[in-house]
């Protein structure tokens, strides 16, 4: 392989250099077959700088000087490293449900068919499907069998989450002889993807590894945006507004909406944007207590008193100081959060039960609907565009990354770097301050200055 810069997961700061080159199994030599359609074509040098705002820019020139950090454009290029006719591919997902996930799967099908590729492998249930053994077959994906699921919630596929055997995996590719795969999937996809990036450069076989990520929660590093969270926030938008009903419906009502959102609460503050009828939103990100002067008690209080009813929109990772118990991860990894729903609702129950104010309390959590429902019009445009791009990846050599968008600009994004660190909201940011506008809280929910 080309370029083999090590594969760690790390935690980037302001003080480290920025290196976004992309990996290559080798130089293409192959035509492109979309050279005689008169197809634009991207070249390998076309690059969008990383930096939005010229301080930012001087800040690095200062620390690291010139180049300035920059992302490949993603796009076709006119040669590719795999010859179409005698290439498979493979795609998997991984993790959670999504909106989205078989517009995924239908545009690498279809993507893939438009190079000449006609072997393309469904991989079932996620990576258990690629250990030996695993009792699954693989399914042929053609225009056939996708020429429908976009319309569908899900993935045909099937999902699921924990490590496998790397090795085992990779071996099972060779045997299989296929020669790129598709991982769609998050956080801990991508980590997965990445071990098996490892393995494939120690043994020295030229297999692509492309990743399409896959968080509800936008929750991914260096990545503008990921699919499946438009049409998330467009339906958490209709819940507000139903909750918001039975709040104004009764005298001093209470709606409690949890939202997702594992460690980044970005679902239920754009939620709160898009609907401004969120008095409270709660995130990760922004510690809050329960009792006291700054309290959520006193904050819900002052609303009946002004308004006659309150509706709180909650990240399910926030608040997780307030409750006690020992930590517990999920099979891949992730740390399992409490019940913070649940718990408001119980916590605000008892706090009122004695009132003068008497209020009722109505809670939901449509996270389950909403995760399995199909993708939007706009999140079935970027899942089109998102695996287009990645078949382009692959066709050309490239390994070791995934597809991103940046600057309303599709790029191909080093693994490593999406996987470094989350992306949290920020509480100086003007994104948080216009949720603080909407909803009229308190900046600080906190005692810690009282």
């Amino acid at each position: 392989m080309d370029q083999k810069r090590p594969l760690v997961v790390k935690q980037l700061s302001k003080d480290e250099e920025l290196d976004f080159s992309i990996r290559s199994l080798g130089e293409p030599k192959f035509k492109s077959p979309f050279l005689d359609q008169e197809k634009h074509f991207v070249e390998d040098g076309s690059h969008l700088s990383y930096y939005h705002l010229l301080s930012d820019m001087n800040e690095y020139r200062e620390k690291f000087g010139d180049p300035l950090p920059a992302f490949e454009i993603a796009g076709p290029r006119r040669k590719i490293f795999f010859d179409p006719q005698k290439t498979t591919a493979a795609i998997v997902t991984c993790g959670g449900l999504c909106p989205g996930l078989n517009n995924v799967i239908r545009a690498i099908t279809f993507t893939l068919n438009l190079y000449g590729v006609e072997n393309v492998l469904g991989v079932p249930y996620g990576y258990q499907g690629l250990v030996p053994g695993n009792k699954h077959h693989f399914m042929v994906l053609n225009g056939y069998t996708v020429t429908k699921i976009q319309y569908e919630g899900g993935t045909i596929l099937g999902t699921s989450r924990g490590p496998q055997n790397v090795r085992e995996m990779v071996n099972y590719l060779k045997q299989n002889k296929i020669d790129m795969l598709f991982t769609i999937g998050g956080d801990g996809t991508q980590k997965g993807a990445q071990a098996i990036v490892e393995e494939i450069e120690k043994q020295d076989v030229p297999i692509a590894v492309v990743g399409i990520p896959k968080t509800i929660d936008n929750d991914l590093n260096f990545l503008e945006k990921t699919f499946g969270f438009e049409t998330a926030v467009e339906s958490a938008r209709e819940a507000v507004n139903r909750i918001h009903t039975e709040a104004l419906s009764a005298q001093n009502g209470i709606g409690i909406l949890r939202l997702m959102g594992r460690d980044s609460g970005y679902i239920a503050a754009q939620t709160t944007l898009a609907s401004t009828d969120v008095n409270v939103c709660l995130v990760p990100e922004i510690k809050f207590d329960l009792e006291g002067k700054n309290g959520l008690f006193e904050v819900i209080t002052r609303r009946l008193n002004y308004k006659g009813h309150c509706v709180l929109a909650v990240a399910e990772g926030a608040g997780q100081h307030l409750m006690e118990g020992e930590a517990q991860y999920d099979a891949s990894g992730n740390l399992v959060h409490k019940d913070i729903g649940i718990f408001l609702k119980e916590k605000i129950k008892a706090y009122f039960a004695d009132h003068p104010l008497k209020p009722t309390l109505k809670y939901v959590d449509p996270s389950y609907l909403i995760r399995s429902q199909p993708a939007s019009a706009n999140d079935a445009v970027f899942c089109l565009r998102l695996g287009q791009a990645a078949v382009h990846a692959a066709m050309a050599g490239k390994t070791g990354l995934v597809t991103g968008y940046w600057s309303r600009i599709f790029t191909y994004v080093p693994m490593e770097y999406t996987t470094s660190a989350r992306k949290k909201i920020h509480p100086e940011s003007l994104f948080w301050q216009s949720v603080l506008e909407v909803t009229r809280q308190p900046k600080d929910m906190t005692n810690h200055s009282v």
